[in-house]
């Protein structure tokens, strides 16, 4: 019976408070939502610990685009997780008898993102063969960018399970739809975005958190040679019509130019936006011309793009604001003059799991050079940045919130020194006396999904709907995320 009347109680507080959060509202209503660190949203008050972003860890090369329809300019990537089976798209380049470059859309799979084959699909024929990896071609425009996404909106067609964007300039963006992510059709035969240049990689998503598709595009804070590459949102009810495009703001942080912005919801806490940005430098160079052909940059092409590009971290919770919480670099270029050539070290849009404790952030390298590939970099799960303290005791309090749940789990690491404690206040601060510090199981350790307990196991049932804080009490620790479930 007291089971029962539990999952009434969980149903009807999941029904009360399951809306957006507010983000000026003093209370914040998160629900049973995994909050991570990436911005402020839930930081009230830090004594000796502070906000840091982790860096992710070179894995080495995963694929290399050397077939002869893919070549040194091939790029855009998209990696989506498909139940077991991790898809990839990305631009090839083709040169037909005429002398023309064709774009083409080319595909590879993996069983566990890290070896990857390119599966000869026998859709198109390219340079008298169908035996290749191309899943779209023949359209320059769409095939330049080609964007794809796995559809996630309760209800959708078997049809229409994943779809895509493409496009540039005066020709807008068309919207494509397949069934298995290798088999394409165009949704309209007219373009479903035509209000900007889209002159990059155009991202869209199904946001469960405002129930609509996002679409993050390039646009340009001035259309004469002083303008600033940025990006621009646009959303939807129905993937084909879209309001008028709002430039995304970013506080009061300096301006940079956002070659790629690769936004997508965070698959573990899909209400927070993840943005691994490529971040472009202009006129700017650290190699010489000399060094630059010893790695057979086309001399031209070096000439043209004096540009250095790194990766940068930001975030959203929706709306047309990003929070840009650390400016410093993300993944820097690294060592070798491959990767300080203009346009190396672009980021694949979305972020996949590749083990229980391990997801898996994709860059390409050596642009414009015959060793071009994709390589891969690892990150601790929920890992992009953490609370921290060191050796000296710290203490981080949240903002007042709700939430839905019956236990607390949390994402951390301690050395074996180090140590968390864990209690629940009341809005004004004060000690819930069956959730106290004092009766805090202590927590030692290195775990992804830790739960908290108390003395006597109290439950925190109790506490649902009520305004609450969380105080943590570190010690030489990394607190990454946290979840009442």
């Amino acid at each position: 019976m007291r089971k029962i009347v539990t999952l009434i109680l969980l149903v009807f507080i999941e029904v009360a408070f399951a809306q957006e959060p507010n983000l000026h509202a003093k209370v914040a209503a998160i629900g049973s939502n995994r909050e991570l660190f990436v911005d402020s949203f839930l930081i009230d008050k830090m004594i000796n610990t502070q906000l840091v972003m982790h860096t992710p860890v070179d894995r080495g090369a995963v694929l290399f685009f050397d077939k002869p329809w893919e070549g040194p300019s091939s790029g855009y990537v998209s990696i989506l997780k498909d139940s077991a089976t991790f898809k990839m798209y990305y631009r090839g380049n083709t040169a037909l008898d005429d002398d023309r470059v064709y774009n083409a859309t080319c595909y590879a799979e993996s069983k566990d993102g890290i070896n990857w084959i390119k599966p000869n699909l026998g859709i198109y024929q390219v340079r008298g063969t169908i035996n290749n990896n191309i899943v779209l071609y023949d359209n320059e425009s769409v095939e330049h960018n080609f964007s794809p996404f796995l559809d996630m909106r309760k209800g959708v067609p078997r049809s229409e399970r994943f779809k895509g964007v493409g496009g540039m300039d005066i020709f807008g963006l068309f919207a494509y739809a397949s069934p298995d992510g290798i088999h394409w059709k165009k949704m309209d035969k007219h373009p479903i975005l035509i209000d900007d240049r889209y002159d990059s990689q155009n991202v869209v998503f199904w946001s469960e958190s405002e129930q609509m598709y996002l679409c993050y595009y390039r646009s340009w804070t001035r259309s004469d040679s002083l303008g600033i590459r940025t990006i621009s949102r646009t959303t939807s009810p129905d993937f084909i019509h879209w309001s008028k495009g709002i430039t995304m703001e970013f506080g009061n942080t300096p301006m940079e130019h956002l070659y790629t912005n690769q936004t997508d919801a965070y698959y573990r806490a899909p209400q927070i936006y993840i943005s691994t940005a490529a971040r472009l430098i202009p006129k700017r160079v650290a190699i010489t011309a000399e060094q630059a052909r010893a790695i057979n940059v086309d001399s031209g092409y070096f000439k043209s793009s004096p540009e250095l590009s790194d990766v940068v971290l930001l975030s959203s919770r929706g709306g047309n604001r990003y929070n840009r919480t650390f400016m410093n670099s993300f993944i820097r270029p690294g060592t070798g003059y491959n990767n300080w050539v203009s346009r190396t070290n672009y980021p694949a849009l979305h972020i996949v799991e590749t083990s229980s404790t391990e997801m898996s952030i994709y860059l390409e390298r050596d642009y414009v050079q015959p060793t071009l590939h994709l390589s891969r970099y690892s990150l601790r799960i929920d890992g992009f940045t953490s609370v921290q303290a060191g050796y000296t005791a710290g203490e981080l309090t949240t903002r007042p919130f709700t939430f839905i749940g019956s236990q607390l789990s949390i994402n951390y690491s301690t050395s074996a020194a180090g140590s968390i404690l864990v209690e629940l206040l009341d809005e004004e601060g004060n000690s819930f006396k069956s959730f106290s510090k004092s009766g805090c199981i202590e927590i030692i350790g290195d775990e992804i999904n830790r739960k908290v307990t108390w003395k006597n196991n109290p439950d925190l049932l109790l506490l649902n709907g009520k305004t609450v804080r969380l105080h943590f009490l570190m010690k030489d620790a990394d607190l990454y995320s946290f979840k009442f479930e």
